[in-house]
């Protein structure tokens, strides 16, 4: 890693381990309330302190910076720096004592990720990245992804319901049965286990059309630094700008290892 962004992801091994350790000890224990009207939306009393201790300790590391935590909303400071948190990325997992869960942190500069953290704390990994210098999964460089095929890859596919709109969901469950065609298989906890499995190079990919900019900041680092690549949906570079005003847009997403994200895009644009 390089020695300018060193002290980031020295910094976000800190935190995320003192975070996982919050985690565990409420796992199993703990009840969720659906946020709203969208059932899709879980929040617990543990996402909300860790996403407070979190964006403590970023403000008093680096005051001038701006932060976007899913909880707290945005601190716009006018920096070219914006920390992107996700206290518990999975809250539906995690209050229903499912350990395929996590934590995130991302770093943007001038809109770019440059820095990326996530923690499965259940299993005990933290895994660091930093644009142009690789990941580490528990101070462990990761390897780079192979060229892989489709046809012998387990790829994750979260969806979430949209029952103001049931024919967006109908739409994705055709795709969806089109790619378990075509893949080994599709496994699934809509969250950035999925993400991690596939940066480990246990799953080929993982896609998702709903979601929020915390819940990609971070993984896209990631990924990308294992030599995947990290997309919207339908193959088009990742755009968070303006993301402090944004912070209810939805972000769409398709990370997979190389060859296994060119055939998903055919799939998804339906070219044979």
């Amino acid at each position: 890693m390089s020695k300018g962004n060193r002290r980031y992801t020295t910094f976000l091994m800190g935190l995320l381990s003192e975070a996982s350790k919050t985690a565990r000890q409420s796992f199993g224990k703990i009840q969720g309330v659906v946020k709203g009207s969208d059932r899709n939306q879980v929040l617990t009393s543990v996402d909300l302190a860790i996403g407070k201790f979190l964006v403590a300790k970023i403000r008093e590391a680096f005051p001038a910076h701006n932060v976007l935590d899913e909880e707290t909303g945005a601190i716009d400071n006018g920096s070219e720096f914006t920390w992107v948190v996700d206290p518990i990325d999975g809250t539906s997992n995690f209050a229903a004592g499912l350990p395929m869960y996590g934590i995130m942190i991302g770093l943007l500069e001038n809109d770019a990720p440059i820095v990326g953290g996530a923690a499965l704390p259940y299993f005990s990994d933290i895994c660091v990245a930093e644009k142009g210098f690789g990941a580490r999964n528990n101070d462990q460089l990761l390897t780079v992804l192979p060229r892989c095929e489709i046809g012998s890859s387990l790829i994750a596919y979260g969806i979430d319901g949209h029952s103001d709109a049931p024919e967006t969901t109908r739409e994705e469950a055709t795709l969806f049965a089109e790619i378990v065609l075509r893949s080994r298989n599709i496994r699934t906890s809509n969250s950035v286990f999925d993400a991690m499995m596939v940066a480990l190079g246990s799953y080929g990919a993982f896609l998702n059309r709903t979601s929020k900019v915390w819940d990609n900041v971070a993984q896209q680092v990631i990924i990308e630094e294992v030599g995947g690549i990290y997309t919207d949906f339908w193959g088009k570079a990742m755009d968070y700008s303006g993301c402090l005003q944004r912070i209810n847009d939805n972000y769409t997403f398709c990370a997979a290892a190389p060859g296994i994200h060119e055939s998903l895009q055919q799939i998804i644009h339906r070219i044979p």
